[in-house]
């Protein structure tokens, strides 16, 4: 109940809540019945859209200008310079929804010049409702791994391999949800324990190779810290670390 609470307090999770639910009662009063057997295949588009945002968005040089490098600092980088502080274990809203928008636009068009009288079930099915499933469930095992709570077999096993990429090797383990490390040993960004155990911590790694004192790093830090509650020892301890 309390991992709920904490994932529902983000306008992200109530936002694509409320759209999952809404994408499956229309599928429920619109769409074949025979539609819900695809919503599964939501579940590995949406791992590879968990493991291309990460790798590649998320992960990004850092921008020279402020603006950008503060977009960057709120979808991600902050969340590698503050791993505990809850309101940034959630991607925000404002990235969620085009990525869902693109993803479905995709989808219901390439369905359209296949079997155009499907196409909208079909895309309804896997996008909206087994996607946006996918990534709650992603939220979940996320924040979880992010916080000092009793853990299943497979959490701690998603714990594992997450705090390997935020402590040790940022280049390494973009996924999150169970089963999508097969994508990161698929595109070479896993690592395995006897390479771990004889490769050194990623100088800077909580800043993602940047130098905590950086002006960009600062500059963020002073802009975000009313929104995410940042005090200012934390701040200090930031550029310092």
């Amino acid at each position: 109940m309390e991992r709920l609470q904490i994932m529902y307090q983000h306008w992200s999770v109530r936002v694509m809540s409320a759209v999952m639910l809404a994408a499956a009662l229309w599928l429920a009063l619109h769409g074949p019945l025979w539609a819900w057997g695809l919503v599964i295949l939501g579940i590995p588009a949406q791992m590879l859209n968990e493991y291309s945002l990460h790798r590649y968005i998320f992960h990004l040089p850092p921008p020279r200008q402020q603006w950008a490098f503060n977009l960057l600092y709120q979808a991600h980088y902050g969340h590698h310079d503050f791993p505990t502080n809850q309101r940034l274990f959630f991607v925000p809203v404002w990235v969620a929804l085009p990525v869902l928008c693109t993803s479905f636009a995709v989808v219901w068009g390439a369905l359209h010049l296949i079997t155009p009288a499907y196409a909208l079930p079909v895309a309804v099915a896997i996008v909206p409702v087994g996607g946006i499933a996918t990534f709650l469930g992603y939220e979940w095992f996320h924040m979880t791994a992010h916080l000092t709570v009793a853990k299943t077999r497979v959490e701690r096993h998603v714990t594992t391999l997450h705090n390997q990429h935020h402590f040790r090797d940022f280049s390494r383990w973009f996924h999150v949800s169970p089963g999508g490390e097969v994508i990161d040993r698929l595109m070479g960004t896993a690592i395995d324990r006897e390479t771990l155990k004889s490769q050194q911590r990623i100088e800077f790694i909580r800043t993602l190779g940047m130098r905590p004192d950086d002006a960009r790093l600062v500059a963020a830090r002073q802009h975000f810290a009313p929104r995410y509650g940042l005090t200012p020892a934390e701040i200090t301890r930031a550029a310092t670390s």
